[in-house]
């Protein structure tokens, strides 16, 4: 290739290979030929109508325990000659994946301002509330305001993720600034903290149980789009579009 193109594309200093400028220039032309040979690969293997090879799947923790398991039985009965390429990564990772070609599809938190080359389709929606220990002050009061909250400190996810941007916009909407005493990724993790009175968090409906006290805040309610996203330049094999289709299956069953 170096000859071809009559250019040094690497330095080779003893055991280190590093691109020159050369080479950085190239690498991302090179990746999309790389992704333009699979896609090939694809549009002629989806001529056979067969429902086979490897799908490659992210999906994210939560998604991971409370949603994907039902849809991930059917599928694997269905069609057991698919090998699943299955990760579980944060929801931003995922994206990132996806939108580099790395994935078929990945199911996700959908973020409120996608990339003009991700297709995104809801399938969920996960109702958000504010909680707290049961002893915690505010679990007392018959109803708090998003004022109210700020006075307190909060667990919420960290500054990257698309929950923080929506758990963070109805005060933004009020010019409000909630005191973020920690931040974790992993909702269990935040629940816990949460449950041993560490602050209060904006937390999926179907986290809540005994160990969470959910306040009545005066303000709008709160979800966030679960869903799965895909490269729109991208062609999805036949084993994504089966998987695709139960997606939107339990989309219609709510």
């Amino acid at each position: 290739l170096e000859q071809q193109l009559d250019s040094r594309l690497f330095d080779r200093i003893g055991r280190t290979v590093s691109l020159t400028e050369p080479g950085q220039e190239l690498l991302p032309r090179a990746r999309k030929i790389l992704l333009e040979l699979e896609d090939a690969r694809r549009s002629l293997s989806n001529l056979s109508g067969e429902v086979s090879g490897t799908l490659s799947v992210a999906a994210s923790h939560h998604i991971s325990l409370h949603r994907l398991p039902p849809v991930l039985r059917q599928y694997t009965r269905e069609y057991p000659q698919v090998k699943l390429d299955l990760r579980f990564d944060e929801s931003e990772i995922a994206y990132d994946n996806v939108l580099k070609g790395k994935l078929e599809i990945a199911l996700i938190t959908l973020s409120p301002n996608p990339d003009p080359n991700i297709l995104s389709q809801a399938i969920w929606q996960d109702k958000l509330h504010y909680v707290v220990a049961p002893d915690h002050p505010l679990a007392k009061l018959k109803q708090v305001t998003l004022e109210q909250l700020t006075c307190y400190p909060a667990i919420l996810p960290g500054t990257a993720t698309f929950t923080r941007l929506i758990a963070e916009q109805p005060f933004s909407e009020q010019k409000l600034h909630p005191d973020i005493a920690m931040s974790t990724n992993y909702l269990d993790t935040i629940k816990m903290m949460v449950g041993i009175g560490l602050g209060w968090s904006l937390l999926p409906e179907t986290m809540t149980d005994a160990s969470l006290s959910v306040l009545n805040v005066d303000a709008p309610p709160v979800t966030r789009e679960l869903g799965y996203i895909a490269h729109k330049e991208r062609t999805l094999s036949n084993a994504a579009r089966r998987f695709i289709h139960l997606l939107d299956q339990a989309a219609e069953k709510g």
